[in-house]
């Protein structure tokens, strides 16, 4: 059996509903695949949902009854575990639920429902729970005990199989490697022995009985012999005309026989036909339903995609309105930041030469002040000498003059040029203009070198669209190529068997084989054929009548040139058919490659257009930031 998916809901961690599909391309093309995750993550709550859904118990906890069930989730008030397989029987889907009272978590638990079902046409097979152990033993050829020890080993069971006695573990080995017919070989070849075994004690006791004559009774015998067959010879001669007539009436009653015989299995065969009709429309139907396959396999790809896209805008349209009151909010307090900063800087372009002029009237006012406490200082040290040093007093006195005249001079030429005050504050302005405008060209840089990044993002999305498509026609012609040779393939079988099946011509192989087999066996008893009289009972079968006693035996050379001929059929049939079987393959494997390239073009279209936008947007913006930067 083969499990092809697995859904259970709300065992033992794993809170929820949960799906596993193992027909997925991931698990078909890689063949094996691993559970992994640390302790208590759920590894073996898989395991338990498939043995759930088949038998309705789990290895670690037996059967799930309502009593007691410790794999439904806490808190929960239902789960639910169900399995579609696969054996040599067909498709089917084997579901196991349970649940509490109203379905709460405080509720007492209810009887499980245990269910089997077809899985093509969904029509249920068994839904008595008591019976639908029997059935599934039935499908898969295992019960839960052959099921734990082969396939499915639980933790702490893995010696389970290596215990198991020679009886069990020659059973469980037939079913998984498909063997029992060598065991069903070797009951019949026993069989066969005993029965040769017992033909050959009868007649070892039948020849036991017969006495050895001695040479005078083996004369008179011998002449006895040879009178009698002088008088056969006669009589032979005379019953030979009575002989032939009496086949030739046997010919016509078998040949009226075979007719009926005939006309009854093209009766049969029409009527075969006749209620195969539904059936043949029906794999009509699938067959085109099967060459759109990989066009529906495309189609639900694109709508996931598509599906994952209208979800990705919903979610983005839900985050719009926020994000544009927030844009809004912070564009208002932009713009109140901006007007503070520009009454902020007129204030300062109004009062920059007040404070420059306070500032430069305050610096030569410290000069002064330390130019007279200089003076000052240098008076009281020299007070003894002020007589001497009057003259060096006027001096100073002189210069103070000359200070202030120039002082005087200062400030007229600040009062004569103070139209030039401005240019203290429009400085300021003309630096913050300069660096506004260098944050632009940096701004153009990066949005350049971004567009370079984008082209060349391009570029690798064309190149690499332009390669999936090149690999998706490629592997589209290799697919159709693998449908032409399948399809030839299969016209070849069929001229070869000429409309016929291969059974047919093993089984009329079979026939002629027995017919050859019984020819060969008459042959061999030509000398108790030579004693057969007419309406007299033959000493081995009793019958009456016998055909072959005037050596009337088929040549067996047309048999055998048919057994041969037929032998060269079946085995040309046989090996077309490993050819068809390897085409299959091939036309599979082409499939599935065209699927994946498919989803390889449908990515490569994405990124293709994701990079054209994110291009035309740079594009945009830095035609925006030219145009922005020309006018700055």
């Amino acid at each position: 059996m083969k499990i092809l998916e697995l859904r259970f809901k709300n065992l033992n961690s794993l809170y929820g509903e949960w799906s596993i599909d193992f027909t997925d391309p991931d698990y078909a093309s890689n063949g094996i695949f691993a559970l992994t995750g640390p302790t208590g993550a759920g590894k073996s709550t898989i395991l338990d949902a498939i043995c759930l859904a088949l038998y309705g118990a789990t290895p670690r906890l037996g059967k799930i009854t309502k009593s007691a069930n410790e794999i439904m989730s806490r808190q929960t008030g239902e789960c639910f575990a169900e399995v579609l397989f696969e054996s040599q029987a067909g498709r089917f889907r084997c579901h196991w639920a349970q649940h509490r009272a109203h379905k709460k978590a405080e509720g007492n638990l209810a009887d499980a429902k245990h269910e089997i079902s077809d899985a093509d046409t969904g029509k249920p097979i068994e839904t008595k729970k008591s019976l639908v152990l029997g059935v599934i033993e039935q499908k898969t050829g295992m019960d839960f005990d052959r099921f734990t020890r082969s396939i499915l080993l639980a933790q702490g069971g893995f010696d389970t199989f290596l215990k198991a006695d020679a009886e069990q573990k020659s059973k469980i080995l037939e079913q998984i490697t498909g063997t029992e017919i060598y065991s069903e070989i070797s009951r019949r070849v026993h069989e066969r022995q005993r029965d040769e075994r017992e033909k050959l004690n009868l007649l070892q006791a039948e020849t036991a009985g017969i006495a050895i004559l001695d040479s005078e009774q083996e004369a008179a015998t011998q002449q006895a012999l040879e009178s009698q067959q002088q008088q056969e010879a006669e009589l032979a001669g005379k019953t030979n005309k009575a002989a032939q007539a009496i086949a030739w009436l046997s010919g016509i009653g078998a040949l009226k026989k075979e007719i009926d015989s005939l006309s009854a299995e093209s009766e049969s065969l029409q009527l075969e036909l006749e209620s195969f009709k539904p059936e043949r429309e029906r794999l009509s139907w699938g067959l085109k339903a099967a060459e759109l396959d990989a066009d529906y396999a495309t189609l639900t790809a694109v709508r996931k995609q598509h599906e994952t896209y209208l979800s990705s805008l919903k979610a983005e349209q839900v985050k719009l309105p926020e994000l544009e009151a927030l844009a809004r909010q912070q564009m208002e307090a932009l713009q109140i930041a901006e007007q503070q900063t520009l009454t902020a800087k007129q204030n300062l372009s109004l009062s920059a030469p007040l404070i420059q002029q306070v500032r430069a009237l305050d610096h030569k006012l410290a000069d002064q002040k330390l130019a007279l406490e200089n003076t000052e200082a240098a008076c009281k040290q020299d007070a003894a000498r002020i007589e001497a040093d009057n003259k060096l007093k006027l001096e100073e006195q002189n210069k103070r003059d000359i200070a202030s005249k120039e002082l005087a001079v200062v400030e007229e030429y600040l009062q004569q040029h103070a139209k030039d005050e401005w240019l203290v504050g429009g400085l300021a302005v003309i630096e913050e203009q300069m660096s506004n405008l260098l944050a632009k060209q940096q701004d153009i840089a990066s949005k350049m070198v971004a567009q370079k990044k984008a082209e060349a993002t391009l570029k690798q999305a064309s190149e690499k669209l332009e390669s999936s498509t090149k690999q998706h026609n490629a592997r589209k012609q290799g697919l159709e190529n693998a449908l032409n040779a399948l399809k030839q393939g299969r016209e070849a079988l069929n001229t070869l068997l000429a409309d016929r099946l291969l059974r047919e011509y093993r089984a009329e192989k079979e026939t002629l084989l027995r017919e050859m087999a019984f020819l060969a066996k008459i042959a061999e008893l030509e000398e108790h054929r030579s004693k057969l009289e007419d309406d007299k009972p033959c000493p081995l079968c009793g019958a009456k009548e016998h055909p072959f006693a005037e050596g009337n035996i088929p040549v067996p050379d047309q048999m055998e040139q048919r057994i041969a001929n037929l032998s060269d059929v079946i085995a040309k049939a046989e090996k077309q058919e490993l050819v068809i079987k390897k085409l299959e393959d091939a036309e599979k494997e082409a499939q599935k490659n065209l699927v994946e390239t498919e989803k390889l073009e449908i990515a490569a279209i994405h990124d293709k257009k994701i990079a054209e936008k994110h291009l035309a947007d740079l594009l945009d913006a830095l035609s925006k930031a030219h145009s922005g930067f020309t006018e700055l």
